[in-house]
């Protein structure tokens, strides 16, 4: 995603989320949610007489991210989402639902899905009543008899959805979750605000295919990532809107926008279709530079090879909120980008876009392998920009690495942040100096190899740190361990190569 401090351009990203349920009616199966105290888990019931292997067990309640241990979930993995809205009106809570098809990789007696705020209407479990009971922002689902490990089992949840709901975080994400608009919505899900939109697995290694049904009044659009499958007018003026997102996406990186909008529709470098959506009133404002969206996508495929989605485009927000985010396939950009200078404009898009290899294709293992996604797409975003006249790589290295010290005191290293401190500076240009040094110490072409070889080899998984140090050793021939651990995790920086007479500031200069 990309924003602005005190006027300089920060990147940063971010998913979001939606709700489903088109066979979950609000006043459907009752769930046992009074009968169970606020934050309090319900027992496991026994293991059926049927069951062989061990006994039903409670799935985790995360994946064991060492930054956010609540991230995710255990015991099953997620097939399909498939996300209702039956939006009203802006800023005005509204019926929604989720329906959720997984496979249980364990024997559950119960399991979680991570679900914050939002009231909660009915649960049900392969169409039987399930209790159900908040725990934080878990969402702790009992079924009424367990579920066997390799079963296939839906999950419904329907719910009422409030628009209204974010979080705040003081580093470059800000607020985030919904994001209203003058009309309607869009999504700032990144990096854990999925859960305050629909029922998820949601951490940034966890995919899976999502459907998206929202219905809107007269005059009123929707739009999501993926393809519009079907577009349905209803007798009472309403339409409803279906898109599949075609490949799996992380909870993080969906989006739905809701508003009135213009779709303008475009191709890509061998015949990729591209589709803006963009608000009536700003469609010609912006077209200048999201006119130049066909020549990032070749710029980049020059460099990482072939654009790894079904399509792209970019969605043009109409808020005040200074980020941009690379939600899979469809891009948010705050109109004020698009409307101001070149240099600006162009570097957010080539940053946001430059995700779609690094972050959504290739998924970050870990919330500490972060540096990865940000620090390869404000690399190229910094490449980019200087090869189209807007302003030296180099001399941006070298104030990166000037204040480099500072930002690792601050911050920490680049591989090694807090939670507070996962979308400050040193992920953004502080990342992106490490792949610079990389570049120094192997040259251009070898360097190269190891970016065509890293989106290549990882396209549609999740990767972390040691698989890019293992994968950078192989494809340069000589262990780099030893150089890129002092990179990534030491406290001080390490010298430059080819740069002797670049110099770190002291901390607190």
């Amino acid at each position: 995603m990309q924003i602005t401090i005190a006027g300089t351009a920060v990147t940063r990203r971010r998913v979001l989320a939606l709700a489903v349920a088109g066979a979950v009616g609000i006043t459907g199966a009752a769930v046992l949610v009074g009968a169970l105290h606020e934050g309090r888990r319900s027992p496991a019931p026994g293991p059926s007489a049927a069951t062989s292997g061990p006994a039903p067990s409670p799935g985790a309640p995360g994946i064991g991210d060492p930054l956010l241990p609540l991230a995710g979930n255990g015991g099953y993995q997620v097939r399909r989402y498939t996300l209702a809205f039956d939006w009203r009106a802006p800023r005005t809570p509204f019926d929604a639902g989720a329906t959720i098809s997984a496979t249980a990789t364990q024997a559950l007696s119960r399991f979680d899905l991570d679900f914050a705020g939002n009231t909660l209407h009915t649960v049900t479990v392969d169409g039987l009543p399930a209790a159900a009971v908040r725990d934080g922002d878990e969402l702790v689902v009992t079924p009424s008899k367990p579920i066997l490990r390799g079963a296939a089992f839906t999950v419904r949840v329907a719910y009422t959805a409030d628009p209204t709901r974010q979080r705040h975080r003081d580093d470059a994400v800000a607020d985030y979750g919904w994001v209203p608009t003058p009309d309607g919505t869009v999504l700032c899900p990144q990096p854990d605000g999925a859960k305050m939109i629909f029922p998820a697995d949601d951490h940034p290694s966890l995919r899976a295919p999502v459907t998206f049904r929202i219905t809107t009044p007269p005059g009123v659009s929707a739009v999501a990532g993926g393809r519009l499958v079907e577009r349905v007018r209803r007798p009472d003026g309403r339409t409803r809107w279906t898109y599949d997102s075609e490949q799996p996406v992380a909870a993080q990186l969906v989006q739905l926008a809701i508003g009135r909008f213009t779709v303008v529709d475009g191709t890509g470098p061998h015949g990729l279709p591209l589709r803006d959506v963009v608000p009536d009133d700003l469609v010609n404002g912006t077209e200048a530079y999201r006119s130049l969206v066909p020549e990032h996508l070749a710029w980049l495929e020059r460099r990482l090879g072939p654009y790894p989605f079904s399509r792209y485009g970019v969605l043009v927000g109409d808020t005040d909120l200074p980020v941009a985010l690379e939600t899979q396939s469809l891009s948010v950009l705050p109109s004020a980008d698009l409307l101001g200078d070149r240099v600006h404009a162009e570097r957010n898009l080539v940053h946001e876009l430059t995700h779609h290899w690094t972050g959504d294709s290739v998924a970050v293992r870990r919330w500490s392998d972060l540096w990865l996604s940000e620090g390869h797409a404000q690399f190229y975003e910094r490449l980019y920009s200087d090869t189209h006249g807007g302003g030296s790589m180099e001399e941006a290295m070298r104030a990166a690495y000037e204040r480099h010290d500072q930002w690792r005191h601050d911050d920490g290293a680049p591989a090694e942040p807090t939670w507070p401190t996962l979308f400050r500076q040193i992920r953004y240009d502080g990342s992106a100096l490490v792949l610079y040094a990389l570049r120094e110490e192997v040259g251009e072409d070898t360097f190269d190899r190891i970016e065509r070889a890293w989106v290549t080899r990882y396209r549609g998984r999740a990767a972390g740190t040691a698989d890019f140090v293992a994968l950078v050793s192989e494809v340069a021939g000589r262990d780099l361990k030893p150089f890129l651990t002092p990179w990534l995790y030491g406290k001080h920086t390490p010298p430059m190569p080819g740069h002797p007479d670049w110099h770190v500031d002291p901390v607190g200069t």
